[in-house]
């Protein structure tokens, strides 16, 4: 964990957030500022700062994230319909939160190119 950064301090508690999935791995909540009628944020419980930064070390809980977010498609009932998921890296990338994550979004047609 970092002490500044935001996610994880919603990954241990310390910042209120409304959590649709927890392990302990992975911690997926709700964005604040969502873009779409579903949009959720899935982490990694321990701190990466990007998908740059992933390394072999990290596989095991790339994996697991993966495999939790068809997990949130289907509790959010996006499953079905269909949803995006964008991990965004960098500056260019449009990364906000220095840490990585991706973010679930369904409830609506979505549009090509994104971006």
């Amino acid at each position: 964990m970092t002490q500044d950064c935001i996610f994880c301090k919603i990954v241990t508690g310390e910042i209120p957030a409304d959590i649709v999935y927890q392990d302990e791995q992975v911690t997926a909540f709700r964005d604040i500022d969502p873009q779409a009628p579903v949009h959720v944020l899935l982490v990694p419980n321990e701190h990466i700062s990007s998908l740059g930064a992933v390394d072999n070390s990290n596989a095991e809980t790339l994996g697991h994230l993966m495999s939790v977010v068809s997990q949130i498609a289907q509790s959010e009932g996006i499953a079905e319909s269909g949803f995006r998921l964008v991990f965004n890296t960098g500056k260019d990338g449009g990364m906000a939160v220095h840490h990585l994550h991706g973010h679930i979004l369904g409830g609506r047609q979505m549009g090509w190119p994104p971006g």
